[in-house]
């Protein structure tokens, strides 16, 4: 129960399908040690109460801010350091959500964690899948693809097979005290804190070049740890004419500290900001990518929800949260690597997820390498 309209109306339904429910608030955050920023918990989870008070519930809270900082905060700040993109919101997911509140659940003595994400659970023949929310503009099954058989077998989506609209109707509907409360945006520990000014407070800037194409030095940057492929925002462009259009981030050389940027990054053969090398630069430029049959990347610390993808098959994989499903074939290379092969470059910075799918069902996936 996050105070939030969908954990309240998956709770709503649950009662009223006649499960015994009991409402679960977990602190994760209230500030960092330097003040920078704080979560609006106190509000949440006095909205959390007035839901349960109206399905008559009783609520548990549970604090987890040590183990947030450390499974989550600490592996954000570790990854930018390394000049890679990471996603809180999957690790929380994973360390926190489905894990140290799952066991928290059972220890309780729950049958079932449930919560307002918007994606299904389907039984096979062998276990359990992971599908697609019926909500496209919604779905999160790419925030879900670490969880694996135990996890989904104790685990219900409420909500999964209903639209946004449909779930505010029925928060109406229930008279619920927050059926019009806004969807919360953004990272939840950051506010209304930018990241990248927050980032800054906590990993020391850096000045270095700006390269084009060419290899030329038309502006700066303050660290590259704060950027990532396809932006096109905060660095200085010092040589421009009036001509020119917005430069993207097309590449990043972590230890040398530089930005490659151009005006028309779907032209040139990126994917992994960490394996950029200027060389891929001029291969890039005498070859004409729409000719280029196949264009891979490689991925660790892989998750197989219930079956291992086939060689010879053909699948879709998202490379980032609301981003096209591209076509794709998978090949393993071992129990935590594989290898995406796509039918079209890529553009995806290395710490971000690649995830699975077989039409709706959500195979898993892993971290770009």
């Amino acid at each position: 129960m996050s105070g939030g309209v969908d954990s309240s109306v998956a709770a709503a339904l649950l009662k009223s399908q006649g499960y015994d429910c009991i409402g679960a608030f977990f602190i994760t955050w209230t500030k960092d040690a330097k003040g920078l920023t704080k979560c609006p918990w106190e509000q949440d989870v006095f909205d959390a109460r007035r839901v349960c008070a109206k399905l008559d519930i009783p609520l548990y809270v549970f604090n987890f801010e040590k183990d947030y900082k450390k499974r989550v905060v600490d592996y954000l700040f570790a990854e930018y350091r390394q000049g890679r993109t990471p996603n809180p919101d999957i690790m929380c997911n994973k360390e926190i959500k489905f894990k140290l509140f799952l066991n928290k659940a059972k220890e309780i003595g729950a049958d079932f964690i449930a919560t307002g994400h918007y994606a299904q659970i389907k039984k096979n023949q062998g276990g359990y899948d992971l599908v697609k929310g019926k909500d496209k503009n919604k779905d999160q099954s790419y925030f879900l693809y670490t969880l694996n058989q135990n996890q989904l077998k104790h685990t219900l989506f409420p909500i999964g097979h209903l639209i946004k609209p449909q779930v505010r109707q029925l928060a109406k509907k229930f008279r619920l005290p927050n059926w019009n409360k806004k969807d919360s945006q953004g990272i939840c520990f950051l506010g209304a804190i930018d990241l990248k000014e927050f980032l800054k407070h906590y990993i020391k800037e850096k000045r270095g070049k700006v390269l084009n194409e060419r290899g030329e030095k038309i502006g700066y940057h303050n660290g590259v740890f704060f950027h990532t492929l396809g932006e096109r925002h905060g660095f200085t462009i010092t040589k421009k004419n009036p001509n020119d259009g917005a430069y993207y981030i097309i590449g990043k050389d972590v230890k040398k500290n530089i930005l490659y940027v151009s005006q028309n990054p779907k032209q040139l053969l990126f994917h992994s900001s960490q394996n950029f090398q200027r060389s891929e630069l001029k291969s890039s430029k005498r070859s004409d990518l729409k000719n280029l049959e196949n264009f891979c990347l490689k991925i660790n610390n892989t998750n197989w929800i219930s079956l291992i993808p086939k060689a010879n098959k053909n699948y879709t994989a998202q490379i980032r949260y609301h981003s096209e499903f591209l076509a794709c074939k998978i090949k393993i290379i071992n129990k935590t690597e594989a290898k995406i092969i796509f039918k079209k470059s890529v553009s995806v910075a290395s710490g971000q997820s690649c995830v699975i799918y077989h039409e709706n069902v959500c195979l898993g996936g892993g971290v770009v390498i």
